[in-house]
């Protein structure tokens, strides 16, 4: 099992919106990242910087690098460009961060 974390940030204001879309999210983007490998996901806010810090499990032999070629990806990446920080081709802004400690 191979855990990983990263930062993103959303735009401020959109704290409520972010969560109602997640809160909504889609049935195919789901079952997708289950597919690629991808469980125990979650997202937390820092409200005071608007840093979101995302978490997830990952098989070792998972897809997630095959996600940003699928539709339903992309698809999800417009539907949030307009409340968070993107690149050009509107996948989040995302930096990786190290792993100093776990206790399992």
């Amino acid at each position: 099992m191979i855990i990983k974390g990263f930062k993103m940030k959303l735009k401020p204001g959109f704290e409520s919106e972010y969560k109602k879309r997640h809160d909504e999210i889609w049935p195919e983007l789901s079952q997708l990242l289950k597919d690629a490998g991808i469980s125990d996901y979650s997202i937390f806010l820092d409200k005071e910087t608007n840093i979101l810090f995302a978490v997830q499990k990952l098989t070792e032999d998972n897809k997630n690098d095959e996600l940003p070629k699928t539709e339903i990806m992309k698809k999800w990446w417009d539907y949030m460009a307009d409340i968070m920080e993107v690149n050009p081709d509107n996948s989040p802004l995302a930096i990786d961060l190290e792993q100093v400690f776990y206790m399992p």
